[in-house]
């Protein structure tokens, strides 16, 4: 759906009439959304005029009539709608497993893994939410050193203890954030609804008054009348049309604010679960999966409903990788030889160390060529864990795409996990992080504002603002953050390994990062700070992801390598 403008609805019309507005606050995307085409990251700078990464121009270029392989990527996220009508003809399939017979037919110790894994389900469910990682760092010190006097701190201690002070006062001003967000957001909630009712009906009255389906403008401005709900019925109406364009429908308007209202109904149900569970402390979702959580290296639990409670964001992310292409519905994929293998390890919340290197092992046991990773934290306390796996996919080839994140962070000073650094200090050549960028039109800034960046530790930025891409239920929306720009990664990345099957996980690593399209000289504003900043300074590469030259790039370095 093409929105209104509605945010000029909430600051200008909410604020004309008395007794509506009840908070000055509003919860709406980041704002650098633009009305550019669906679809735009597939576009090309040159033809198009938006910054998207010339998947099109690619393929009807340098990729028209190649032969090509299926490559299989793996989505470790929240779950996936398997049964979309734009994915459902590429989602991975075990050939070896028989499905629904309870048996574990390929003996890989899982069973019925038809389409891949849910490693935050057990026998009788599945995790919706989970605590966030602060509040698990949070309850595992508190038993030790909480009301424990500082005097009284062994040497051996102290450094922990330093640690269990900085945890303490993150974790109390986190949650009275969250608990601020979450009363406020539901005033604005109220505000909407309350805005909504007056709105339908004063529709309904003047519709019924006067016979009529069409509240046309010019009605308004010469409508006389004694009665004073009229009246006020047809003023409340007159000013809304005021503030938005002529040839908006009041019905579009109503519509409109339906759409709000259920977005600010998520927005705060989001906040309760982060008070509810995020931030409590003495929440424990592993009753649900039924593992020995103290055993890091277990590894066969879980169950095989890969959709889980609200696969959303796992759905959005599969759409930009691989809808299906040119079959006239819905929207067209990246990759045009791709399966999607669905790891379901992500919850609302934080996801589990043991829970990632889990999904990595299954990934690459099972065939995956690719592995996207659209989720993010502040902590890992068992990073050894995820460390061992992430070696693991690095000698087995398989190429890991990570998303850098959505909090304006420095990435090169503030801790971002999962990531290429192992304990050791060395990293792993089988990575990419991603940040995101914006589609460049009408004054657009290039960067995301919300971006995460880091000139060592984050490879390129990609498409990662109004990305329009498939929703649970055969459904389609637009949405925000390096979570996408991931994907559209993981699908370049995904068409070279398809085109040209002979490079390696770390070559594919390289050809991205060589072939990015670089913008020299020009400035962009630092999302943490603001400051102006050469864009080539926010990224290791310096640029943003670019298909045409990738795939310019990996066919001559594939041409060298074939014997003469």
């Amino acid at each position: 759906m093409k929105k209104i403008k509605i945010l000029l609805i909430n600051l200008l019309i909410v604020s004309t009439i008395p007794g509506i507005a009840q908070s000055a606050h509003t919860y709406m995307p980041s704002g650098d959304s633009t009305d550019v085409r669906e679809e735009w990251f597939l576009l090309d700078p040159e033809t198009d005029k938006v910054q998207g990464v010339s998947v099109e121009k690619a393929y009807n270029t340098l990729l028209k009539n190649k032969p090509s392989r299926t490559v299989v990527v793996a989505v470790m996220d929240s779950g996936i709608d398997i049964d979309h009508e734009d994915l459902k003809d590429i989602i991975w399939v075990n050939e070896d497993e028989i499905a629904g017979n309870g048996i574990d037919d390929d003996k890989n110790g899982y069973v019925d893994d038809v389409h891949g894994w849910n490693f935050i389900g057990g026998k009788d469910g599945n995790v919706a939410a989970d605590t966030y990682e602060l509040t698990r760092e949070y309850a595992r010190l508190r038993t030790k050193y909480e009301n424990t006097d500082e005097s009284k701190i062994r040497k051996k201690d102290r450094k922990e203890f330093e640690y269990w002070k900085m945890i303490e006062d993150r974790y109390q001003r986190y949650k009275t954030k969250s608990e601020t967000d979450f009363k406020t957001c539901q005033q604005q909630l109220d505000s909407y609804r309350s805005f909504y009712k007056n709105l339908k009906g004063s529709i309904e009255l003047l519709q019924e008054t006067y016979g009529i389906e069409d509240i046309p403008p010019v009605m308004l401005d010469t409508l006389r009348t004694d009665d004073k709900d009229i009246e006020l019925a047809a003023y409340f109406i007159k000013v809304i049309y005021q503030n938005t364009s002529t040839d908006v429908k009041l019905a579009e308007i109503v519509e409109e604010f339906e759409y709000v209202i259920n977005h600010n109904n998520g927005v705060c149900d989001h906040f309760r679960t982060a008070v509810e569970i995020g931030y409590n402390p003495d929440y424990d979702s592993r009753t649900i999966v039924g593992d020995n959580y103290g055993d890091p290296e277990e590894r066969y639990y879980g169950n095989n409903d890969v959709k889980g409670p609200d696969p959303s964001h796992g759905t959005n992310v599969a759409g930009i990788i691989g809808a299906v292409r040119n079959n006239g519905i819905g929207i067209d994929g990246i990759a045009d030889n791709v399966r999607i293998m669905v790891v379901r390890v992500v919850p609302n919340g934080d996801e589990r160390d043991k829970d990632i290197a889990n999904g990595i092992y299954y990934a690459v046991d099972n065939g995956a060529n690719i592995i996207n990773m659209s989720f993010g934290k502040g902590y890992s306390p068992q990073k050894e864990v995820v460390d061992k796996a992430v070696k693991y996919a690095e000698s087995k080839g398989v190429l890991l795409v990570h998303s850098a994140g959505n909090s304006k962070d420095n990435n090169d000073v503030d801790d971002s996990f999962p990531t290429r650094f192992y304990e050791n200090g060395k990293e792993a050549a089988n990575w990419l992080e991603v940040g995101a960028s914006a589609s460049g039109a009408d004054g657009t800034e290039l960067i995301g504002s919300f971006s995460n960046y880091g000139k060592k530790t984050v490879d390129f930025f990609a498409p990662g603002v109004d990305i329009y891409s498939t929703d649970p239920g055969d459904n389609y929306d637009s949405v925000d953050g390096t979570s996408f720009s991931s994907p559209v990664t993981s699908g370049v990345a995904a068409m070279l390994m398809s085109y040209f099957p002979e490079l390696t996980a770390k070559e594919i690593r390289d050809i991205l990062r060589e072939s990015t399209r670089k913008y020299d000289g020009l400035k962009v504003r630092k999302p943490d700070t603001l400051e102006e900043v050469r864009f080539d300074q926010l990224s290791i590469a310096g640029g943003i992801v670019n298909a045409y030259e990738a795939v310019r790039l990996a066919s001559r370095i594939s041409q060298e390598k074939k014997p003469e």
